[in-house]
């Protein structure tokens, strides 16, 4: 059992879930698609960085290989922080996506995940999680955010 996370579509972010005056729990993984997802993993060295800050971010722990051979938490959709909405980086937020879950899926805790990307609308980037695991229907999960909070304003 996990502490709930929930997806702040207004404020573009994920927060706790308290329920009853307590933390609330999940049974589920969506805790762990939103960390995925919205956790800023390291860029490679390749990547082209947003900004001049020549950071490339990432959790401090993947240096000292915690999550397993050579495994990184997190997306690297913060890459694409001043990107136009264009069909090419609608498609990059998608492999940005499946390569963030693929975990799930080499970890057992799922049979297969298939993540959909696509502007929504003007300004609005949205993710389309879709997850299979033995014996149960599959779960769908969907995350919308203004374009503007990757970007920061810049389109």
């Amino acid at each position: 059992m996990d502490i709930e996370i929930f997806w702040d579509a207004a404020n573009h972010r994920g927060d706790i879930a308290v329920l009853n005056g307590d933390l609330a729990t999940d049974h589920d993984i969506k805790t762990a698609i939103l960390i995925s997802l919205f956790s800023d993993r390291r860029a490679e060295d390749d990547d082209p960085l947003p900004d001049a800050s020549s950071s490339k971010r990432g959790w401090w722990g993947d240096a000292l290989g915690g999550a397993g051979e050579g495994r990184r938490i997190g997306s690297r959709l913060w890459l694409l922080a001043r990107e136009k909405q264009l069909a090419e980086v609608v498609a990059k937020a998608r492999e940005y996506g499946q390569e963030a879950l693929l975990w799930l899926v080499q970890d057992g805790v799922v049979d297969s995940v298939q993540v959909d990307a696509q502007v929504v609308r003007q300004g609005w980037l949205g993710l389309g999680i879709t997850v299979t695991r033995p014996k149960k229907a599959p779960a769908k999960y969907r995350f919308d955010f203004a374009w503007s909070n990757i970007n920061q304003g810049r389109m």
